[in-house]
Order: structure tokens, then C-alpha cells, then sequence
């Protein structure tokens, strides 16, 4: 991974970072892959004491093919720096909890200069370069490019590179242990086995290979993307996972400027500023990663259903950010992503009116084995943990409202934990959300086909059996 930098000709020397905006829009340096000294006058950073040099690159077009990749994943630190005060991050996160994320990101790169760079691959992560390039502080973007991505995210890439006049610098799997797992298990093996090793083979050691040429990086993981496993991640944090320039337990941190901002905001921005965004979206997808592993989202689902569809709500991360998860939940999970304290589940129930009936295990049964019913029911099996029965919860307490009086109950049954194996037995449990129909004077139940979950879809179901 070759280094790649945009340098901004304005001048950096002023403490204000509004200062820096008014200057941020000057002309580039014209040379690519080279630093000027910059000496800030209140001593922050001197980036020709860093231990991440730079060597300068001649011909930035005809080299960067060859170049880029190498440079930033194997640098070697010659230079012995005197170690820094080492950072209270819990601290730091806290103080920063109402900071804007172009304060965070004035902050992350003002903190870290060469040795930190922004995680690229999609819309959030486009805000990202935007923050940094309205800082006026110089910056580096890497991707990862795992061979199976979308065309249109290929073109992305181009736009953004071209619209910033920077140099992403990719980072690729390595070929040898792609070629031993596809021809070990198929081009394809992930719909059988699940996503994990392909991802560990094409995004996670790659990653790692990257930030090993680190101190920091910038990720655009926001809260509301994953209930169920980044709920709370902090705006800056000590790296739980990977390890950075130094070695080592700690030696990596990691910056979530976004973390706090709507998914809504981050869309409202990116049309504010008129930067490139994946075509993509406007097609329906929301969270975009591999072609394979990546569809759209349908109406009432939440935006990481797009990604590895076919498995269940738990496993709905690739190993970047397996961090997420806290160790003492990782340590009580009962296998069914449900994290147990004292026996009692750690996360408030949902679907919660008066218009949604809660069964019991054996309300639930005898409801199944009913022969001559007198009224239809429509039944969610959920679980309160998963973001996928989180999206859904607006529109079916709306439903429930809507069919209140209409003589068809709605009701909701906990399928998950120890009612599991009950419910993919007898109820036809697949994944969490699955609804059912029970109609009336019949015993027979009716799954809900369609992964639409927005009103209208579920009243027409209703309409069409009732």
C-alpha cells in the first residue's frame, strides 16, 4: 500500500480550524506522495519527526499501480521519536461525545498527521473525506478492494480520487489464499458456510496488513447502522482488534467521527456538498459491500438486511468491526445472539401496544393446534436483539393499529433462546423477523413470503387470506 496524500497550499499554520475552511478550497500540491515540513505555531505536529516517512513519488501516474500497495503496508520506522503521553481515550471519547464530526476529525488528524488514515468504501466514508478536506489538514484514504465488488463502486472510487485529487491507496487479498479457498470450496462458498472466511481471506487480512503502517484510523460506523452490534461505539476509542505502527495490545487507535450522526444527516450532507456517491443507492441499496453478498433493501427492512441476507442478524459483520461487541456480552451469548444477564435478557422487548397481543409458549401452541378458530391471527416470531425486528416495529404497531377492531388479532410470540429449536420445529422459524397467518376455521398456518414488511405489504397479505 503506497502512501497517498493531499496536501492543501493553503497555509496551516493558525491554530483555528475556521481559519483553515476559509483557506481549505486553494489549489492542491502539485506533487503527489510528497510532504512539506509543516511547522504548526502551537507545536502540535512537526510531520518531518514522524516515524511514518514519505518518500517522494517522481511520476505519480505511471508508478501508482506499482507503488501504492507496498510503501504504507511495510514501512519501517528508522527514526527513534520520543514516546508520547500516553492518551486517556475513554476520556477523550467522553469530551468529545457533543463534538461536531468535523471538530473529531480536525482533532484525529491533527493528533495523528501521517500516521492515521481514513477506511473508504462507501457513503459515510465519503462524509469522512469531506471532513477532512474542509480541516485543511493534510490526509490519506486506503480502501479495500477484495475482487468482487460492484462496477459502480469501482466508478466511485475513480470519482472520488478525481473530485479530491487524491490517491486511494487500495489494499488487496493476498492471491495465494484466494486461489487455495476457491479452488477448495467454489467460487460461491459462503451462501453454504456463511461469510466469515471469505471475508477473513479478502477484507480482514488485508486490513490488517494496512494498519500494521498505522497509529489511527478513521471508520465511518455510525450507531444507528447495527443496533445489535454498534449501538455503542464511541467517536474515538483504543482499537480492540488490530494493531497498529508500534505492536501490540493498544497500539492502534480507532476514530468514529460519525458515530452519532443519522443515517438521514449523513444523506442530507452528502447532497448539501455535491460530492460522488455510489450509484447504487439510488437502485435501493443502502449498505454496500461485495456483489455476491450485497442486494438491495426492501420497504420496513433495516439497511444491513442488504448484506448477507441468508444468514442470521448476529453474524451481520465481516470482522472489521468485530470489536463492537463487548467482551462480557461475547461471554454471555446463549448461542442464539442474545446476551443473558442474571438469567434475564439484557434488551428491552419491543412491539409493546395494547393492539399486539404477547403469546406464551403454550399460548402460542394452542393457537397452532386450534381446528376451528374464530378469528385470523397475524403472528410476529422475533427477537428483541435483532436490528432486522427493531426496523419492522414502526410499521407493524401501525399494522396492529390499523386492524384494531377489524376481527384479526396481531399478536407477537419470542421465538429466540430456549424457544428456538420450538419455533423452527412447529412455527417454521427461518430468521428473525418471520411473520405467520393462522386463518380462520383451519389449523393450518400460513408464513408471511415476502420480505417486504412496510404496512401496506402486510395489510395486503392480510386482505388476500382473511
Amino acid at each position: 500500500m503506497a502512501l497517498s496524500f493531499t496536501s492543501s497550499s493553503s497555509t496551516l499554520s493558525s491554530t483555528s480550524l475556521f481559519s483553515r475552511l476559509a483557506s481549505s478550497t486553494d489549489t492542491k500540491a502539485s506533487q503527489i506522495g510528497y510532504l512539506r515540513n509543516l511547522d504548526r505555531s502551537n507545536g502540535v505536529v512537526n510531520l518531518s519527526q514522524r516515524r511514518s516517512l514519505v518518500r517522494p513519488i517522481i511520476n505519480a501516474v505511471s508508478q501508482r499501480n506499482d507503488s501504492i500497495v507496498p510503501l504504507a503496508a511495510t514501512i519501517v520506522a528508522h527514526e527513534v521519536e520520543e514516546k508520547e503521553k500516553e492518551e486517556n481515550y475513554d476520556e477523550l471519547a467522553t469530551s468529545l461525545e457533543n463534538a461536531s464530526p468535523l471538530e473529531i476529525m480536525d482533532k484525529a488528524l491533527e493528533k495523528f498527521g501521517t500516521d492515521i488514515a481514513i477506511a473508504f468504501s462507501g457513503a459515510e466514508d465519503v462524509a469522512l473525506i469531506e471532513y477532512a478536506h474542509l480541516t485543511g489538514r493534510p490526509y490519506r484514504v486506503f480502501s479495500l478492494d477484495t475482487g468482487r465488488l460492484n462496477p459502480e463502486t469501482y466508478r466511485l472510487f475513480d470519482a472520488v480520487e478525481k473530485h479530491y485529487g487524491i490517491h486511494i491507496e487500495y489494499m488487496f487479498p493476498d492471491a495465494v489464499e484466494v486461489q487455495a479457498l476457491v479452488r477448495t470450496k467454489g467460487l460461491f462458498s459462503f451462501y453454504e458456510d456463511g461469510h466469515q472466511e471469505c471475508c477473513r481471506v479478502r477484507k480482514v487480512r488485508p486490513l490488517r496488513r494496512a494498519l500494521k503502517g498505522l497509529k489511527a484510523w478513521i471508520t465511518g460506523q455510525r450507531k444507528d447502522q447495527s443496533p445489535g452490534t454498534r449501538s455503542e461505539v464511541p467517536v474515538v476509542q483504543v482499537d480492540p482488534v488490530f494493531e497498529g505502527l508500534d505492536g501490540g495490545v493498544g497500539s492502534l487507535v480507532k476514530w468514529n467521527p460519525v458515530a452519532n450522526v443519522k443515517g438521514n444527516d449523513i444523506w442530507n450532507f452528502l447532497r448539501t456538498m455535491n460530492v460522488p456517491v455510489n450509484s447504487l443507492h439510488s437502485q435501493g441499496y443502502v449498505s454496500i459491500g461485495c456483489e455476491p453478498c450485497t442486494r438491495p433493501v426492501l420497504p420496513g427492512q433495516h439497511e444491513r438486511e442488504g448484506r448477507w441476507w441468508w444468514e442470521d442478524a448476529k453474524a451481520k459483520e465481516c470482522g472489521l468491526h468485530k470489536g463492537n461487541i463487548r467482551e462480557e456480552d461475547i461471554a454471555n451469548l446463549n448461542g442464539n445472539g442474545v446476551a443473558q444477564a442474571n438469567g434475564h435478557a439484557a434488551v428491552a422487548d419491543i412491539f409493546n401496544t395494547q393492539n399486539v397481543v404477547s403469546l406464551s409458549r403454550p399460548g402460542i401452541e394452542n393457537l397452532a393446534k386450534l381446528e376451528n378458530r374464530q378469528e385470523p391471527w397475524l403472528v410476529v416470531l422475533y427477537a428483541p436483539w435483532c436490528p432486522f425486528c427493531q426496523a419492522m416495529e414502526e410499521s407493524y404497531v401501525d399494522l396492529a393499529d390499523k386492524l384494531a377492531g377489524s376481527g384479526v388479532k396481531v399478536g407477537k410470540f419470542r421465538a429466540d433462546g430456549e424457544q428456538k429449536e420450538f419455533a423452527k420445529s412447529e412455527l417454521e422459524l427461518g430468521s428473525f423477523p418471520t411473520i405467520l397467518f393462522f386463518p380462520k376455521h383451519s389449523s393450518r398456518l400460513i408464513k408471511y413470503p415476502s420480505e417486504k414488511r412496510d404496512v401496506d405489504s402486510l395489510i395486503a397479505f392480510v386482505n388476500a387470506l382473511r
